[in-house]
């Protein structure tokens, strides 16, 4: 896949800071859209934000409804709004065009290389705390909310994560032999759950590499994800991504845990080989992250 260069992008850098652009680097770590540095004639910098069919790895697939569509120019002005209002920090906009979002280059470390910061860290699980307090009777996009009568968080889980074991055991024999033990693990785990009529706003992919810290404040990134839901959704990927650095809340919902748990796996299982059909260039770490959540789906038991 080729990537954006100076002449692709100097006109997106003269509307955004009336200034001449001298280089262009893709930053790593997009599948659905480029992010790339730009640098201006006197040296300073800025971040574009670029969804383009050519930036995108995916191959094509039949959309989710509710999770496919998580990328999108218009979905990152929702989310940006919804987090700000949530008083999160969030980098600020320099330019919005048709496809291209340019943001302030914060210049910043991600969170992964300073999870030793205590300081930092409780900042961010008390900025989530109240992130996850702002409600919906109704979940969704900020922007697109479900009607009231469509189907309970529980149920698209579920029905997703059917989905997402019907592709794995279609491609990994260990798997395929416990199919029909993890469709029955899914279904106990569904059915003891209680009905809720409220959700909390979550970030819905929230790792150490997804917070950038600047002077000491998290700072959210990678936000087209945004969304109201069910902030156990949220917690359980919190815990896999964040470790012994995690901090447990109380008054989750267990049975949503544990469905949400093996969901998550079938997902992060699911996702990376489907990746991996196309051009996607970090191709061992995403066998890396298939092949453990694989051996996560199997260890998960009644």
């Amino acid at each position: 896949m080729a990537h954006l260069g100076v002449a692709d992008l100097a006109g997106t850098a003269q509307a955004a800071y009336g200034r001449d652009l001298r280089d262009v680097a893709r930053l790593s770590g997009g599948s659905k859209k480029g992010v790339y540095r730009l640098t201006l004639d006197d040296g300073t910098t800025g971040v574009a934000y670029v969804w383009r069919a050519s930036e995108d790895y995916w191959p094509e697939h039949e959309p989710d409804p509710l999770f496919g569509g998580a990328s999108g120019r218009d979905l990152f002005l929702t989310a940006h709004t919804a987090l700000s209002e949530a008083g999160m920090c969030v980098p600020r906009l320099v330019l919005v065009d048709t496809d291209v979002v340019v943001v302030e280059d914060l210049g910043a470390e991600f969170l992964e290389k300073q999870l030793d910061d205590s300081e930092t860290l409780e900042r961010l699980w008390d900025d989530l705390e109240a992130m996850h307090r702002r409600t919906s009777p109704r979940y969704g996009r900020p922007g697109t909310l479900q009607p009231l009568d469509a189907p309970p968080v529980p149920d698209v889980v579920l029905e997703r994560a059917l989905g997402h074991l019907k592709v794995c055991s279609e491609r990994v024999p260990r798997i395929t032999a416990e199919r029909d033990r993890l469709e029955t693990l899914l279904r106990q785990r569904h059915a003891v759950i209680e009905p809720r009529e409220e959700y909390g706003l979550i970030h819905g992919e929230l790792g150490p590499d997804h917070v950038l810290v600047a002077d000491g404040r998290p700072v959210l990134i990678d936000i087209e994800g945004v969304m109201f839901f069910d902030v156990e959704w949220e917690h359980v990927f919190l815990e896999m991504r964040f470790g012994p650095h995690y901090r447990p809340v109380a008054g989750l919902d267990p049975a949503r845990t544990a469905l949400y748990r093996l969901a998550q796996h079938l997902s992060l299982a699911e996702g990376p080989l489907r990746l991996l059909d196309g051009d996607f260039p970090h191709r061992d770490a995403m066998r890396e992250i298939a092949e453990h959540n694989v051996e996560r789906v199997l260890a998960e038991s009644d």
